[in-house]
């Protein structure tokens, strides 16, 4: 006869070091059959899906970017935006946040294992209304071997008017070794000033300007200064919301390093990314669309 064993399955074990880590009983985590990672927390599915951001100077990927993507039953889909503001409406944001943010590791795991970057967005709200930013988080990265350093915290700085509480929250994580993004740069709201308080890493420019310098040549004069702007606060520029290939002639022209877009690569789960022949698409500035 075959004595007991106390041994768990690798599932039963990551259960435990997130319960233990998010401290939660109901976070509904499932592996499917294709190794990837959903769940279902306050009556919501989620699931990940990552959108690579490229180095066009090396011809290389530095990292994707992790973007959630809820639904009721799997069937009727949803917006991050009304997920997380439900969350909050029930008293659960703190907890839903950590979910899905344990949800982008398990599953980036699946396209990288040592190199990379993962590039989170942060909900405004929590900025300032949580302390100690990346603690918790930083207990689910090491369980799962992934260096705080490799993960990028993205953050809407337009969506905070408080300069004292955003300043802490980065300090909170950059203590922790996390690398930190401003997201949507540019944009109506934004503050340039803020380059030099914060100093990120990376800076997302707005979507909307690669999009309106496609037909305005006074935005496509303005861009590459920007970008030196950026670039002189020490960090890296990222050019979003490509979609043509004129935008992304424009985005190499302006001196654009890094970029991110539909036309290069859509949003797709871990398993059937393929960032090799996205990245084909990627041409020099002189090749004909």
């Amino acid at each position: 006869m075959t004595a007991p064993t106390n041994a768990t399955s690798p599932i039963e074990q990551l259960r435990l070091q997130l319960k233990e880590s998010l401290f939660l009983d109901d976070y509904g985590l499932v592996e499917q059959s294709t190794g990837e990672f959903n769940s279902t927390f306050l009556g919501v599915q989620l699931n990940t899906a990552f959108q690579p951001i490229y180095d066009i100077a090396a011809g290389d990927l530095i990292g994707h970017e992790a973007l959630l993507r809820p639904s009721l039953g799997g069937e009727l889909t949803s917006t991050p935006e009304f997920a997380f503001t439900y969350a909050e409406q029930t008293g659960k944001l703190v907890q839903f946040d950590r979910v899905a943010r344990t949800l982008h590791v398990l599953n980036f795991k699946q396209i990288y294992a040592e190199n990379g970057l993962l590039f989170l967005n942060v909900y405004p709200k929590l900025l300032v209304s949580v302390n100690t930013h990346g603690k918790v988080f930083e207990r689910i990265l090491h369980a799962n071997s992934v260096p705080t350093h490799r993960v990028v915290i993205e953050i809407k700085e337009s969506e905070i008017e408080q300069d004292k509480q955003l300043s802490e929250a980065i300090d909170n994580y950059r203590d922790r070794a996390y690398r930190i993004a401003i997201d949507g740069f540019g944009g109506k709201k934004s503050h340039i000033d803020r380059l030099w308080k914060l100093s990120p890493d990376f800076v997302k420019l707005d979507l909307s300007i690669i999009q309106q310098a496609e037909g305005n040549h006074r935005v496509q004069k303005i861009l590459p200064s920007l970008i030196s702007l950026i670039k002189e606060s020490g960090a890296q520029a990222i050019i979003t919301g490509i979609e043509t290939q004129t935008q992304l002639d424009i985005a190499i022209e302006s001196g654009g390093l890094f970029v991110q877009g539909y036309f290069l690569a859509r949003p797709v789960t871990a398993k059937v990314l393929q960032p090799s022949l996205a990245f084909n698409k990627l041409t020099s500035p002189n090749k004909a669309a």
